[in-house]
């Protein structure tokens, strides 16, 4: 079930909707605006992680140490495989 919600666009807004439209991207205007809808909500979810991921680096720097571990761990892969 969907609801109506009644929204206002300039001109040049709908004509990027219809060109959205015309060129495949969804099969009409309602479409285009659900997918947009999506489209910025899993934009600003990723943002939120990636802010989220870049504060902890900030409150707990990664230390040589680190480095040291995380290149014995690349190296161990490496030579594992069957190449």
């Amino acid at each position: 079930m969907t609801t109506p919600v009644p929204t206002r666009f300039t001109d040049d807004e709908l004509a990027l909707i219809d060109e959205l439209v015309d060129s495949g991207i969804a099969e009409n205007r309602s479409a285009v605006i659900r997918r947009g809808v999506h489209y910025l909500a899993e934009s600003v979810r990723r943002a939120r992680v990636g802010a989220s991921i870049a504060a902890s680096y900030r409150e707990q720097p990664q230390t040589p140490e680190d480095d040291d571990l995380a290149m014995a761990s690349a190296l161990a892969m490496t030579e594992a495989e069957p190449w």
